[in-house]
């Protein structure tokens, strides 16, 4: 809350300085700015009239063509995103050098030389604006002439609208040569893409890699089956056939006629060809359905081989003669078994055989099915690598005749909707700009000059300043002298203040800001009333005569029997202030040459001055001399209040040795006189000298830098503070 107020009170100190600075310095910044002012009238007075043209031009979307040959040609600029505005672009071209040469050359443009006029003057003319929400651009022109300003808009927009038509040409017409030479090579890439494909294909025997994907796993399903039912048919065939070589219980001699059945080219071919087909309805039936018309042929030729192959077996039995006559006489039963057991044997070699064929194509099917996968990446690229160049021709393709067609119906992207109209009055807006830079710049320049006067001036401005600077209690402000300032209220009656205002102005405001000043002395110590006070200042014309004088006006009036003591025996003006000769003084005082009584006057009821006299060649003799300080103690005796009016702290060390003599030093600061180098000169004088300073009071205080009809004044240990008001 603390560090709120600090702040609140920094801003409002520093814009009252603003304020105070402008106060002073009114004068100059007025000069100032009514002379910038001043100056940019007579220019805008002394311009020539400006008159503008304005036209229209209407813009469509940009041609797609160009976008086809990226390598050759510059592409148009495409919006970034849908809220973006591609007009700009477009206002660049309209704003191009050569479209301004060519304006300059159709027009014959001439600058106020009489040379041709550059194309960087005329585009500084020429003012471009895209109207919100439209693909408009406004063309306008300004020049002195108004059939030139409308001639100049209307022939660079023509100039635009041609240039716009040629390029879109152009581009398109490049865009074709470039497809009729790109179209042969992509057509041979197409090519050698289906033929790669093609021969892919045909090496690796492939239909349709996904469909013989998906049968493979049925078919080796297929194929375990009907090993495992061959195997177990073999094994039941085998059984069969020892079984009924055990009934038969044939001799080496019986199995001649079975040895003889392997062994003949007849049976064996009929054999070897049954075995053949059974291998061909294997695979096929991995493959197709029993319905398959090559499945049923096959089934058929087999049928018919296993009956040929009986036959053939029952003859070869019929007709041996190494069959032995006991089993000749077995009876047709054991013929019968004779004949089951070389059908067992022949089905057991078939089983057999046809166990080889399932288990080779179940091996060539796991072979298939391991390599499909490669086989279905290898395809995949291959079928990418041919719709990738196919989609390119047909691309090529489409835009070939869309460019030919462009060709045909291209007439441009821009039109003119508007013609420039020979404007009829001037345009004003260069001259109220023209005004209003000359306003800123008064006022720019106006604040320039405060700022110079304000750092070159070093003199204290502020009541703040003098507190700051000199670090001693302000007892006292006193308000410029020779204003006119109204006494009351609703009164019109202003009378100015003299030099001694209270004692002939006694209800002016400088009276009352005495009678505040001879209060706050007398309030700074209650306990030991002060009796003997030096009255000095860091230096010359800073009032510290005129401040002794009215403030002795204003103890005197209070009944109390006060003596002025001209002390500034160097230049002394207490006898100008009060109209008496100087003849004899303080000086003859000191040195003996008249007495107190002889040399005081009375100037008005209980007020005494003591002028100073003749001036002596040393003064500080007498000031520091004995004499002073007895004479300074029985006067303090006499009087009620004695004042001193001592010469200023960095013109004599005079003050400096009154102060030891008396009560304290009553310093004076007048603003805009002293300044920061001489006060701190002063204070240092005061400080390495070890003087009681009463405080500082601050004369010649603006009214708007001062408290109005109130004084405060610290305490020296700056901890108490009492305000003393008129009021």
């Amino acid at each position: 809350m603390e560090s709120r107020v600090e702040s609140r009170e920094a801003v409002d100190i520093n814009l009252q300085n603003l304020q105070l600075a402008i106060k002073r310095r009114w004068l100059a910044a007025a000069g100032v700015f009514g002379f910038v002012l001043g100056l940019s009238t007579i220019v805008t007075l002394l311009q020539a009239p400006l008159y503008q043209a304005e036209g229209k031009l209407l813009l469509k979307k940009p041609s797609e063509t160009s976008s086809l040959n990226p390598e050759k040609y510059e592409p148009r600029l495409e919006p970034l995103s849908a809220e973006s505005n591609p007009v700009s672009t477009e206002s660049e071209i309209v704003s191009s050098i050569p479209l301004a040469q060519k304006t300059i050359a159709a027009l014959t443009l001439k600058d106020e030389e009489g040379k041709p006029l550059k194309p960087t003057a005329l585009i500084s003319q020429l003012t471009l604006k895209n109207i919100p929400a439209t693909d408009v651009l406004q063309v306008a022109y300004e020049s002195k002439d108004p059939q030139e300003a409308a001639a100049v808009v209307n022939k660079l927009m023509s100039a635009y609208v041609d240039y716009n038509i040629q390029s879109n040409r152009a581009e398109a017409s490049a865009a074709e040569d470039f497809i009729v030479k790109q179209l042969p090579q992509t057509e041979s890439t197409v090519r050698a893409a289906e033929a790669s494909l093609r021969r892919f294909k045909e090496r690796h025997q492939i239909v349709s890699l996904e469909h013989e994907a998906i049968s493979a796993v049925e078919v080796l399903k297929e194929l375990q089956d009907q090993i495992t039912l061959a195997e177990a048919a073999l094994v039941q065939t085998q059984g069969r056939a020892t079984k009924l070589q055990k009934e038969i219980a044939l001799t080496s001699q019986d199995v001649v006629p079975i040895n003889s059945l392997k062994e003949s080219p007849g049976i064996q071919k009929t054999l070897a060809e049954l075995q053949r087909v059974e291998g061909d309805l294997v695979v096929l039936q991995t493959r197709f359905e029993d319905t398959y018309p090559e499945v049923q042929k096959l089934q058929q030729k087999r049928n018919a081989l296993k009956q040929l192959l009986e036959g053939r077996i029952g003859q070869m039995l019929g007709n041996s003669k190494q069959v032995s006559n006991r089993n000749l006489e077995a009876g047709e039963l054991q013929q019968k078994l004779a004949e089951d057991l070389v059908r067992a044997e022949v089905e057991r070699l078939s089983l057999s055989n046809r166990l080889k064929f399932l288990a080779q194509a179940r091996t060539n099917y796991r072979q298939r099915a391991t390599v499909l996968p490669q086989l279905e990446q290898q395809q995949r690229e291959l079928e990418r690598q041919v719709r990738a160049a196919q989609a390119t021709y047909e691309l090529m393709l489409k835009k070939l005749q869309e460019l030919r067609v462009e060709q045909n119906r291209n007439i441009g992207n821009a039109s003119i909707i508007e013609t420039a109209l020979v404007p009829e009055t001037p345009l004003l807006g260069k001259r109220v700009m023209t005004l209003g830079l000359g306003g800123i710049a008064a006022i720019l320049l106006a604040i320039a000059t405060i700022t110079l006067l304000e750092l070159s001036d070093a003199s204290i401005k502020t009541l703040r300043e003098v507190k700051q600077l000199f670090g001693y209690t302000l007892i006292g402000s006193i308000p410029q002298l020779g204003k006119f300032i109204k006494l009351k209220p609703g009164r019109q009656e202003d009378c100015p203040i003299p030099e001694l205002a209270v004692r002939n102005s006694p209800r002016s405001l400088t009276a009352e800001a005495y009678r505040m000043l001879q209060a706050n002395l007398r309030f700074l110590n209650l306990d030991r009333p002060l009796k003997a006070v030096v009255v000095t200042s860091s230096v010359p014309k800073e009032g510290k005569s005129t401040v002794c004088a009215n403030l002795a006006v204003a103890i005197a009036q209070l009944g109390r029997r006060v003596l002025l003591i001209d002390a500034d025996l160097r230049s002394p003006i207490q006898h100008h202030i009060w109209q008496q000769t100087n003849v004899e003084g303080l000086s003859h005082v000191l040195v003996g040459g008249t007495d107190f009584q002889a040399a005081v006057e009375q100037v008005m009821p209980n007020l005494h001055v003591l002028t100073a006299g003749v001036v002596p060649p040393n003064p500080m003799a007498l000031i520091d001399s004995q004499r002073m300080a007895a004479l300074v103690s029985s006067l303090s005796d006499r009087y009620d209040f004695v004042i001193i009016d001592a010469p200023p702290l960095v013109v004599a060390a005079d003050a400096l040795t009154l102060g030891k003599i008396t009560d304290g030093i009553l310093l004076v600061a007048r603003l805009g006189v002293v300044d920061y180098s001489n006060a701190a000169a002063a204070r240092e004088a005061l400080k390495c000298s070890c003087q009681t300073v009463l405080g500082v009071v601050a004369n010649s205080v603006p009214s708007e830098n001062r408290p109005y009809s109130s004084f405060h004044y610290q305490s020296q240990d700056n901890l108490d503070t009492t305000v003393v008001s008129s009021r």
